[in-house]
């Protein structure tokens, strides 16, 4: 979707664009949070949506062009620069439907683009770097993404990995991202550290967590009782957890809160183990409060994380965070300060330290008061602000520069 905000600061008139998934994740929130921030801050802020069901009713020629370039989103954003007049244009995700015509356009206008990096799918056509549920960075340094054709990395399908392959191959070689992308807004290190290897320039990529809104405010635990929030997915690590509980002793309570594709493995877990609880998706007010009555959250992650949104929600109730030692959880949390790790993709290992997370009396003491100061030192929403306004700066800063330098060629 796009979202035309308005600033009453000098400089600061944008133009946002989102492209919604067809099944809700952080993403979405993340995209959301900020027009919220915007308006916070007395930007005005319209919106037109596009999202990834349109996809169902296209030919798979229609698809193929719109994800390569999709001219009738490019004339949408043309419009709505052409009447805001905007510094800066600022897409979350455009894939495929927002397409890399929305840098070209905005760049073409004479506005700074800003792009958010929520994953991997620059160059890596599944985005998460990550097959059969293990680590795989086979295309990372590719020009052409040719490993994940063979292993039909996309979808599970050679024919749409081939389409996604080619049209990140097309781009890179007519330099899309570096021309036209003035800034790169990273979630974490990891990532930054990734598109990096990548081979996009460390000038380009600034680093921007994400925030937590409203304040829920602190939450004093006991309820007895580990959580885990979350698309219920395989890169979410399920498996390992649903593994985890056969594990652990029989009074120790799980609860899941989410859905999404591993919903049946779920399921049938939750009815055959009765320590483990399913509640489905849930509103966020409620999820705050369910995470606040926990002894600690679990993160199972198996990918590189990008970040980690149900992080900074239990660190904001004051809920430390078991997590998988990989990706931006190693950023985030401080071993025996708000959290333990544990190694990824070990259930066994998993059980033994959710275990010790239950006899821990520093879990439901330190751990609380560390992960509640995290949050209101990092993850609030005036914090964010700033940072935000400052990498809509130097993304201002950088397409004037290069504006007068082509002024100057001509």
């Amino acid at each position: 979707s796009f979202h035309v905000q308005t600033s009453f600061l000098p400089s600061h008139r944008a133009v946002n664009g989102y492209n919604y998934y067809q099944q809700r994740g952080g993403e979405d929130q993340v995209f959301e949070d900020e027009v919220w921030l915007l308006r916070e801050k007395g930007h005005e802020v319209r919106e037109y949506t596009l999202t990834n069901h349109a996809i169902d009713g296209l030919s798979k020629v229609e698809v193929i062009g719109k994800t390569f370039w999709n001219r009738e989103a490019g004339n949408a954003i043309r419009s709505l620069i052409g009447d805001f007049q905007p510094d800066v244009v600022h897409c979350i995700n455009s894939f495929p439907l927002l397409s890399p015509a929305i840098c070209q356009v905005a760049s073409s206008m004479g506005c700074a683009m800003v792009q958010t990096l929520q994953n991997y799918r620059l160059f890596c056509p599944k985005a998460q770097l990550l097959r059969n549920d293990a680590v795989c960075e086979k295309c990372i340094d590719k020009k052409f993404a040719w490993p994940a054709i063979i292993h039909g990395c996309y979808r599970d399908d050679r024919f749409a990995s081939a389409v996604v392959a080619g049209m990140l191959s097309y781009h890179r070689w007519k330099r899309t991202w570096f021309r036209y992308v003035d800034q790169f807004i990273v979630p974490s290190q990891i990532t930054k550290d990734k598109y990096l290897e990548a081979g996009f320039p460390e000038t380009s990529l600034s680093l921007k967590p994400n925030f937590l809104r409203p304040d829920p405010g602190f939450h004093p635990g006991g309820g007895n009782y580990a959580i885990f929030v979350g698309r219920l997915s395989a890169e979410k690590g399920i498996g390992t957890l649903l593994e985890a509980w056969k594990h652990v002793s029989p009074h120790r309570k799980l609860m899941i809160v989410g859905d999404g594709p591993l919903a049946p493995d779920v399921d049938r877990a939750s009815k055959s183990l009765s320590r483990i609880e399913w509640l489905g998706q849930r509103s966020l007010q409620e999820v705050c409060a369910f995470l606040g009555g926990a002894n600690f959250s679990i993160v199972p992650s198996v990918w590189h994380e990008p970040f980690g949104r149900t992080v900074i929600e239990s660190f904001a109730v004051g809920t430390p965070v078991l997590a998988s030692s990989m990706g931006a959880m190693l950023e985030l949390i401080g071993d025996g300060q708000n959290g333990q790790f544990f190694e990824a993709g070990n259930a066994i290992n998993l059980a033994q330290k959710a275990e010790a997370m239950f006899e821990c009396d520093r879990t439901q003491t330190d751990y609380r008061a560390a992960a509640r100061k995290e949050y209101l030192e990092k993850y609030t929403s005036e914090r964010n602000y700033e940072m935000l306004m400052a990498i809509y700066d130097k993304a201002i800063l950088n397409r004037r520069s290069m504006n007068s330098r082509l002024a100057s060629t001509q």
